[in-house]
C-alpha cells in the first residue's frame, strides 16, 4: 500500500496504528491528494459517513455547510443581485446625459477591464475558501482581515436605504389597482364658492405632486423632521418582512424566491418594450438615445461615471458575489460565470435603456402636441392683436385647433418669428420641441415615480402596466436586496458560529428601527445623502484592497495556481496583468477622481419647496456634513484599525480564525481552539495530549485520498495550511521528533 493512502487509527487507548512521521514525509509529494481527501467516520455499527474537507474550513464545517441545489439558482442569484434598480433608472440617464449611444463604447472597454476581471476575481476567492467576506480576507492576510469587516457596513448602509425604495415601489403597487391612476389628474379643492385645483399640483404636474405631496408628504428641508409618514412605514415594515422571510433559511430559501424575482423583470421587460413600440413617438426615443455624439467621449468625466456605473452594476466590494460563490462545489467553472453574468448585466442595462427611451418617446410625442395645441390657442388669441392673419399659411385652418399638427405649427412659428424678429418674446409662444422634452435628462426616483408613472396615465389599460410595473420594480429591489443582506449574514455566520435564524430577524429587526429615519418627512433627503456618502468611495477603497490583497499580498501567481486546481485549466494570461497591472492602476485613478469630486462638489441636496412646487439645491447643514463624513469614516474604519491590531500584535493573527492543526515542512504549528467547536469526526486542534478529546468508543477515524498527489505545499500567506490534516494524539512520542 502506497504510504499516502495509510490509515491514522485512533483507539480509546490513544495507540497509533500508522506512524504520523510518515504521514508528514509525504506532506510535500502528496499535498494535493491531502486537500482533496475526504474523512469517514466509522461507528460501531459499521456505518460509514463521509464528508468533503476542502481548503478553507474546519471538516465540521464543510459537512454542514448549504449548497445550491442547481447551477441554474446560483446563476440567477448572481444576475438579480447584480441586475438592480440601476439599471433601470441610472444606466439610461448616463446614456442620455453621455453621448447615447457613444456612450456604450467607454461602458463596454471598461466592463472588460475592471467589471469582468474584479468579478472573477470575487467568484474565485469566494469558491475557493468558502467563507463570506469576512474569512476570506483573514485567510488572505489577517492584516487585511478589515476588508471583510468594511463590506459588511456598507452593506448595512445600503441596505438601510435600498429597501426604502422597494418601500417606495410598494406602495405605488397598492395603488395602481385604481380606474383612472391616482396620480392621473390634479385633485381639486371645493369651498363654498368654487372649486379650483390645488396650487401646487397646478404649478408642477399631476404626477409630481402625487410623488412629493400624496406618497412622500416631503418636507421643505431635511432640517424639519415633521414625524413619521405612516403610509411610507408600513411599506417599508412589508419590505423587510418579505426580506426576513426569504433571507431566514439562507439560500435554500432565497435560493427559489430567486426564480421568479430574478426572471419576472424580464417578462415585464420585453412585455414593456413591445407595448411601447407600438406607441406613437416610441421611435422618436429610441433614435434619440442611440445617436451618437462622439465628441462627449473625449471628456474625463464620461469614461469616469462608465467606471462608476461598471462597478456598482456587478455589486463589486459589497460581499454578495464572495457569499453566493462560497456555497459553489470547489471544481465549478466561475470563470464562465463571470463572463455570463457581467453580460446578461450589460444587456439587460440595453434593454432597459430601450423600454425607457421608447416610453419616454411616447411622453414626448403627447407633450409635445399639448405644447402645440396651447400656443396655437394663444396664435388664435393674437390675431389682429399683435399677429395679423396674412402671415398664418393658406392651408392651416386655426378654426379647428386640434387638426393642427406639429410641422404646421413649426411653419407658423418660423414666419412670426422671421417677420416680428423684436417682439417675438413678448408674444410668449414656444418652440414646442420633441428634442428638448428628450433632453430633460431624470434619473432615479424622478424616472421611475414621475416621468415613468406620468407616460403610463396615457397607456390604454394604464392600471395593468402600472401594476406590471412597480411589480417588477419591487422584484429587482428585492433580487440585490438579497445579495446585500447574505453579505452582512455569511461572513457573521462563519466567523462568529450564530445560528442564521436569530442573526436574519436580529439584522433585519435592526435595519427597519434605523430605517424609521428614511420614513419620516424630511426621509427623501437621508435617502440622497446615504446614497451620495456610504457606498461610493467606501467600495472603491474596498475593492482597490480586495485587488492589491490578492495580486500582491497573496500572490498573483499562487492565485493562478489556486485557479488552475479549482478549474481543471489555466486561466487566459490576460488576467494575470489585468489584475497585477492594468485594474489596480484603473481603481486608483477612479478613487482619485471620486476623491477630488467629493471634496470640489459642496455636500448638497435637491430639496421640494411646496410654496414655489419647485426643486432647489439647498447645502447640508454643518451637522448633515457631521453625517455625511462619520458615513464614510464608519464604512472604512474596520480596515486601519484591523491592520494596527495585528500589526502591533494586540491581537494574535491567528487569533480569531479557524481552529486547526497546521502542517509545514514536517512540523505541527499549534493554534489555539474555540471550546465551543465541536470536534467529533473532524481535527485536535492544536491540544497537547492531555487536553486532546477522546472519541467515541468504537469509533475510528481514517482519511481516504480522492486526487492525484502535487509537487508543492499549498501554505496561506501566514504559513498555515487552509486546512489541517487529521492527526491522532502520539503520548508516546515528543513533538521533536515528528
Amino acid at each position: 500500500m502506497p504510504k499516502n493512502s495509510k490509515a491514522v487509527k485512533r483507539e480509546l487507548d490513544d495507540d497509533v496504528t500508522e506512524s504520523v512521521k510518515d504521514l508528514l514525509s509525504n506532506e510535500d509529494a502528496c499535498d494535493d491528494s491531502f486537500k482533496k481527501s475526504s474523512l469517514i467516520v466509522n461507528s460501531q455499527e459499521g456505518e460509514g459517513k463521509e464528508c468533503d474537507v476542502e481548503e478553507g474550513g474546519s471538516d465540521s464545517e464543510e459537512e454542514e455547510r448549504p449548497a445550491w441545489n442547481s447551477k441554474l439558482q446560483y446563476i440567477l442569484a448572481q444576475v438579480g443581485f447584480s441586475v438592480g434598480l440601476g439599471n433601470v433608472w441610472r444606466f439610461p440617464y448616463l446614456c442620455q446625459k453621455n453621448g447615447g449611444g457613444a456612450y456604450l463604447v467607454p461602458y463596454l472597454i471598461l466592463l472588460v477591464l475592471i467589471g469582468i476581471p474584479l468579478f472573477f476575481l470575487e467568484l474565485a476567492v469566494g469558491q475557493r475558501i468558502r467563507r463570506g467576506s469576512i474569512g476570506v480576507w483573514n485567510y488572505i492576510s489577517p492584516r487585511l482581515g478589515g476588508i471583510g469587516f468594511a463590506s459588511c457596513i456598507v452593506c448595512f448602509f445600503v441596505a438601510l436605504y435600498y429597501n426604502v425604495i422597494i418601500s417606495w415601489s410598494l406602495f405605488y403597487f397598492s395603488q395602481s389597482f385604481q380606474q383612472p391612476l391616482p396620480w392621473h389628474e390634479c385633485p381639486l379643492v371645493k369651498n363654498k364658492t368654487s372649486t379650483y385645483v390645488v396650487p401646487e399640483c397646478e404649478k408642477s404636474s399631476a404626477t409630481t405632486y402625487y410623488w412629493y405631496r400624496d406618497a412622500l408628504d416631503i418636507s421643505d428641508s431635511i432640517s424639519e423632521g415633521g414625524g413619521l409618514n405612516w403610509k411610507m412605514t408600513l411599506c417599508l415594515l412589508a419590505a423587510w418582512s418579505m426580506v426576513c422571510l426569504a433571507m431566514i433559511k439562507g439560500i435554500q430559501s432565497s435560493g427559489k424566491v430567486m426564480y421568479f424575482s430574478s426572471l419576472f423583470p424580464y417578462v415585464v421587460l420585453i412585455c414593456f418594450l413591445a407595448r411601447a413600440l407600438l406607441l406613437k413617438g416610441s421611435v422618436d426615443g429610441i433614435r434619440h438615445m442611440f445617436t451618437p455624439k462622439l465628441e462627449i467621449m473625449l471628456e474625463a468625466k464620461v469614461w469616469r461615471e462608465a467606471a462608476t456605473q461598471v462597478f456598482f452594476a456587478l455589486g463589486l466590494g459589497f460581499g454578495g458575489v464572495i457569499a453566493f460563490s462560497s456555497y459553489n462545489k470547489r471544481d465549478n467553472n466561475c470563470h464562465f460565470d463571470a463572463v455570463l453574468v457581467s453580460f446578461i448585466n450589460f444587456f439587460t442595462s440595453v434593454l432597459a435603456t430601450l423600454v425607457v427611451f421608447a416610453v419616454l418617446g411616447f411622453k414626448a410625442n403627447i407633450m409635445n402636441d399639448k405644447c402645440v395645441a396651447l400656443n396655437t390657442n394663444k396664435i388664435v388669441a393674437l390675431l389682429g392683436n399683435g399677429i395679423e392673419a396674412t402671415l398664418i399659411p393658406h392651408h392651416i385652418n386655426l378654426t379647428q385647433v386640434s387638426q393642427v399638427t406639429a410641422d404646421d405649427y413649426h411653419q407658423m412659428i418660423d414666419i412670426i418669428k422671421g417677420v416680428k424678429e423684436n417682439e417675438f418674446q413678448r408674444l410668449g409662444l414656444e418652440s414646442c420641441s420633441i428634442e428638448d422634452e428628450l433632453n430633460k435628462a431624470v434619473q432615479g426616483t424622478g424616472l421611475a415615480f414621475i416621468a415613468f408613472t406620468e407616460a403610463m396615465t396615457h397607456f390604454p389599460a394604464s392600471p395593468f402596466w402600472s401594476v406590471m410595473f412597480f411589480l417588477m420594480l419591487v422584484n429587482l429591489g428585492l433580487g440585490s436586496m438579497f445579495g446585500t443582506i447574505e453579505g452582512i449574514l455569511t461572513p457573521l455566520i462563519d466567523a462568529f458560529k450564530v445560528r442564521k435564524e436569530f442573526l436574519t430577524v436580529g439584522c433585519c429587526v435592526l435595519a427597519f428601527s434605523i430605517g424609521l429615519l428614511f420614513v419620516q418627512r424630511s426621509g427623501n433627503y437621508f435617502v440622497t445623502m446615504f446614497d451620495d456618502y456610504s457606498a461610493t468611495l467606501p467600495l472603491l477603497i474596498v475593492v482597490v484592497l480586495e485587488n492589491i490583497a490578492i495580486a500582491w499580498v497573496y500572490g498573483i501567481d499562487k492565485f493562478f495556481e489556486d485557479l488552475k486546481d479549482m478549474l481543471g485549466f489555466a486561466p487566459y494570461r490576460f488576467y494575470y496583468y489585468m489584475w497585477k497591472f492594468i485594474t489596480p492602476i484603473l481603481l486608483l485613478v477612479l478613487l482619485c477622481s471620486s476623491f477630488i469630486q467629493l471634496i470640489m462638489t459642496p455636500p448638497s441636496y435637491n430639496a421640494w419647496i411646496q410654496e414655489e412646487a419647485v426643486e432647489k439645491t439647498l447645502r447640508f447643514p454643518p451637522w448633515g456634513i457631521g453625517v455625511c463624513i462619520s458615513l464614510v469614516v464608519m464604512a472604512i474604519m474596520p480596515v486601519p484599525v484591523v491592520f494596527c491590531l495585528r500589526y502591533f500584535n494586540i491581537v494574535e493573527e491567528g487569533s480569531g480564525g479557524l481552529a486547526a492543526v497546521s502542517y509545514k515542512k514536517g512540523r505541527i504549528i499549534k493554534e489555539s481552539s474555540r471550546p465551543e467547536e465541536d470536534d467529533d469526526a473532524s481535527l485536535i486542534h492544536g491540544k497537547s495530549p492531555s487536553e486532546a478529546p477522546s472519541p467515541m468508543p468504537g469509533n475510528s477515524i481514517y482519511r481516504k485520498q480522492s486526487g492525484g498527489g502535487g509537487t508543492e505545499g499549498d501554505t496561506a500567506p501566514n504559513g498555515r495550511y487552509g486546512i489541517g490534516y487529521l492527526m491522532a494524539s502520539t503520548p508516546d512520542m515528543p513533538e521533536s521528533d515528528l
